[in-house]
C-alpha cells in the first residue's frame, strides 16, 4: 500500500504500538494491540484511541480527517508483526458494524498488494472464506504466505 503513515513507536516485543494522529480534532494518540486469543496461533488486532487512564479506546469515533493515514498505519503493524511471527494468523473484527465495514472496505481496496504477502478471510454465518470484494463479513483472519526459497 502506497498511502502516508504515522510514524510509530513500537515495543520490543511487537505486540505493542501507539502513533499520534494529526487532523481536524488535533493530536490523538492511537494504540495498536496484539494479543493471543484462545486459539493457538491466533492473535486478535485491537486498534483504539488512548483513554484518560492509558487504556485502549476502541468505541470511541475520532473523525480526526486521516482515516486512510491511520489505517496504513495500522496495516503496516501487521507486516511488522507477522515478519516476527511469520505464522501467526491476524484476527480481526470493528468494535461495530461500522467499523467492520470500514475494515472490510480497506482490505477491498487495496486487495491486489494485500495478496501478494497475505492471505485473507472472512467470516460470516459460522464460516471462514477466502476474502471477496463486496461481501457483508463479520471478522477478518490474515495470514502470511509461505516463502518459497528459489534457490534451493
Amino acid at each position: 500500500m502506497m498511502y502516508d503513515k504515522y510514524q510509530l513507536t513500537v515495543e520490543p516485543t511487537l505486540m505493542n504500538y501507539s502513533f499520534v494522529s494529526e487532523g481536524t480534532k488535533g493530536k490523538i494518540i492511537k494504540l495498536i494491540s496484539y494479543t493471543e486469543t484462545g486459539v493457538k496461533g491466533v492473535y486478535n488486532l485491537g486498534f483504539g484511541d488512548k483513554d484518560t487512564n492509558g487504556k485502549m479506546d476502541d468505541v470511541t469515533i475520532t473523525n480526526n480527517g486521516d482515516s486512510l493515514k491511520v489505517l496504513a498505519t495500522v496495516a503496516s503493524t501487521v507486516y511488522s508483526f507477522t515478519n516476527k511471527f511469520p505464522n501467526a494468523a491476524i484476527y480481526a473484527i470493528g468494535s461495530s458494524k461500522a467499523r467492520t465495514r470500514l475494515y472490510r472496505m480497506g482490505i477491498a481496496n487495496n486487495l491486489t498488494d494485500i495478496l501478494q504477502s497475505f492471505d485473507v478471510y472472512g467470516f460470516i454465518e459460522g464460516e471462514w472464506y477466502e476474502f471477496e470484494k463486496n461481501v457483508d463479513y463479520e471478522a477478518f483472519l490474515i495470514k502470511r504466505k509461505k516463502l518459497v526459497n528459489l534457490f534451493l
